[in-house]
């Protein structure tokens, strides 16, 4: 499938068959985060897999409360690094957020491509997904999404047109 036809297709997905996903298709979303690029190549993330189903269901409860995501086989937690990244990306901030950022696209878009779903959760008390996890006190969460077959795949939400989001040669106010 081509890669813009992945993008295409994928959707939030709000509800998971209780199929258990197969451990070379998990390892093949994992591999496809791992390939990411990241500042200076520094890799500042680490990614927590998530299948027992008492955490699953803390994790949804530290995420405003959001339960389908404990309906998924696995949910994975994506967290980053400040203190080991890139230091001065745009010469103003650090690149951890940005480095996880991309790492989890790619591994949401290999998962489209495994026919899986996900959904980008980034309501979520960190201090307690950390204290669910074990997750130390320098590290910081991005993101958790759910991983497991789709129950049911909402319809497309449209988007902008191009012509909204880009210009050409400096800033156009439009």
């Amino acid at each position: 499938m081509s890669i813009l036809k992945v993008m295409s297709d994928r959707r939030s997905i709000r509800r998971y068959k209780k199929d258990p996903i197969p451990e070379d298709v998990l390892l093949r979303v994992l591999e496809a985060a791992r390939l990411a690029p990241s500042g200076k190549n520094l890799q500042p993330w680490k990614f927590i897999i998530v299948r027992d189903n008492a955490l699953k269901e803390k994790l949804a409860r530290a995420s405003a409360g959001q339960f389908f995501m404990a309906e998924a086989p696995v949910i994975i937690v994506g967290c980053g690094f400040p203190d080991n990244c890139y230091a001065h990306m745009g010469r103003y901030m650090k690149s951890w957020p940005v480095d996880v950022t991309i790492a989890l696209e790619h591994l949401i878009l290999q998962a489209q491509e495994e026919g899986l779903g996900t959904c980008w959760i980034g309501s979520f008390e960190e201090e307690e997904v950390k204290s669910i996890l074990n997750i130390p006190e320098d590290v910081r969460v991005l993101a958790l999404t759910p991983l497991g077959y789709p129950d049911k795949t909402p319809s497309f939400r449209g988007r902008k047109s191009l012509e909204e989001i880009i210009s050409y040669d400096g800033w156009d106010s439009g």
